[in-house]
């Protein structure tokens, strides 16, 4: 199941070589409310480009999976949780500055659905 997220950038690792096979790129996302969050996502193998013409303060909607895995550690389980981005894109009015196009090439923004009305106790009538 992939998740989006948009936010501002606050951070962006260098790439690590983790073993001959294997590299990732970390990078932190704010999530802004009341009570902000920095999300850290990783990026591995060849997405971790994604991130090479953005910087930090730059508006970007990441889609990403929930990716977790065991380990045996000394006869000791641990269970790792990584969310693995796979798309990084310029979000609302702040292009990629390498894929900046004249305004007549962007495509026009899709319409949000409205959000729904959230129902008082009296309307609580759930089947289960």
């Amino acid at each position: 199941m992939a998740y989006d997220m948009t936010g501002p950038l606050i951070e962006i690792f260098e790439e690590q070589q983790v073993s001959e096979k294997f590299r990732k790129r970390e990078f932190v996302v704010e999530l802004q409310g009341q009570y902000p969050e920095h999300i850290k996502f990783q990026l591995v193998q060849d997405k971790c480009a994604l991130l090479d013409n953005y910087q930090i303060g730059d508006e970007v909607k990441v889609t990403f999976a929930l990716r977790g895995r065991g380990f045996n550690k000394n006869g000791q389980m641990i269970y790792f949780t990584n969310l693995e981005a796979w798309r990084v894109e310029p979000a609302g009015n702040t292009p990629n500055r390498s894929q900046q196009r004249p305004a007549a090439q962007n495509p026009a923004p899709r319409a949000q659905p409205a959000a729904a009305p959230i129902a008082s106790d009296d309307d609580n009538d759930l089947p289960f």
